[in-house]
């Protein structure tokens, strides 16, 4: 029997966030402590497997309640059903054959959830890989994120942008411009300039999460892009500003100048909270970690924080102090 086994990483926002949605420019890498596993076989019917996240059995309406407010009302086999619908489609609309043998496909993951890490896309973009290898077809490496992303804002109508896709897709540590002079469209999907670069070249780089305090991506992005397509000029300020940063971030982690990135990803945060109401939780995750001497800004929508710190004293002291706000730190894994 053919077993089909993918993963699909989480993913930390470097800099430049949450500018991927709005023509900006975005520096993301990522990170391999935290995965979504698929896994697909050949079966006599087609069918999908619930995993632990799609779970229908609470011992009390608390527990239930919890549930919801950390994870939503839905599990992610949504996700898997609707890749597998947009993969069909693309293949139809590309005159690509499909063979008529159907598969047993399941999911597990321990990405934290609504924590800003891109647990949903990591489902999408691991489910994506196994339906190529299962079928023998080779999406365009540009046009996966794109797809991926059509998953939920085309089929489940989540707000989103590419950033996260890509990283997953692509790996280790990459520069995106969605500019739209740069944008590209093929097969009916707009794809933006990647440019890996070597992970090598980042400093000392902290991830701390409370899943304790997270919340839907789309609290964050569903007012933001209201505010945005009204064009309101505080908001369309701050995408360029997001996308200068991501730039200048660019310069200086290949100049070596670790103090102007933590400078940067520091103002990355700040005009963040000018535009956008911020669960207070989340800002004293960032304030604590400034107060420890390293920068902070946060991974993806918020309930994650990343920056840059300098010295095991600092990241002792940083360690320390974010865990007695109820968050786990970690060095992550990038390569």
């Amino acid at each position: 029997m053919q077993i089909i086994r993918q993963l699909g990483f989480a993913r930390a926002g470097l800099i430049g966030n949450p500018s991927d949605g709005y023509h900006g420019k975005t520096i993301s890498f990522l990170v391999r402590d935290f995965h979504a596993d698929v896994i697909l076989y050949e079966w006599e019917d087609l069918e999908l497997i619930l995993s632990q996240e799609d779970r229908s059995r609470f011992s009390s309406v608390h527990e239930l309640v919890r549930d919801v407010r950390l994870h939503g009302y839905y599990g992610g086999v949504r996700l898997v059903k609707a890749t597998i619908g947009k993969f069909v489609d693309y293949c139809q609309k590309q005159n690509l054959p499909l063979h008529d043998r159907n598969f047993s496909i399941r999911y597990e993951s321990n990405i934290p959830r609504q924590v800003g890490l891109a647990g949903s896309s990591a489902i999408i973009v691991a489910t994506l890989r196994a339906l190529m290898d299962f079928y023998g077809v080779q999406l365009p490496l540009p046009l996966q994120p794109s797809l991926a992303l059509s998953v939920e804002t085309k089929e489940l109508g989540i707000v989103g942008g590419l950033q996260d896709r890509v990283i997953q897709v692509y790996g280790g540590l990459v520069y995106m411009d969605f500019a739209p002079e740069v944008m590209q469209e093929q097969a009916g999907y707009q794809f933006g300039r990647y440019e890996p670069l070597d992970p090598a070249l980042l400093p000392p780089v902290y991830l701390a999460y409370s899943e304790e305090e997270g919340e839907p991506t789309e609290v964050t992005h569903q007012p933001l892009r209201v505010r945005y397509d009204r064009g309101d000029p505080e908001v369309v300020a701050a995408m360029r500003t997001f996308a200068r940063l991501a730039a200048d971030a660019k310069t200086a982690l290949q100049a070596g100048d670790a103090g102007l990135l933590s400078r940067l990803m520091d103002e990355n945060f700040d005009t963040r909270r000018r535009i956008c109401e911020l669960q207070p939780a989340h800002v004293q995750m960032v304030e604590t970690a400034r107060r420890a001497g390293a920068s902070a800004k946060f991974a993806g929508s918020g309930g994650a924080i990343i920056g840059v710190y300098q010295g095991e004293a600092m990241f002792a002291q940083l360690k320390k102090d974010l865990q007695s706000i109820g968050c786990r730190v970690l060095k992550p894994v990038i390569v």
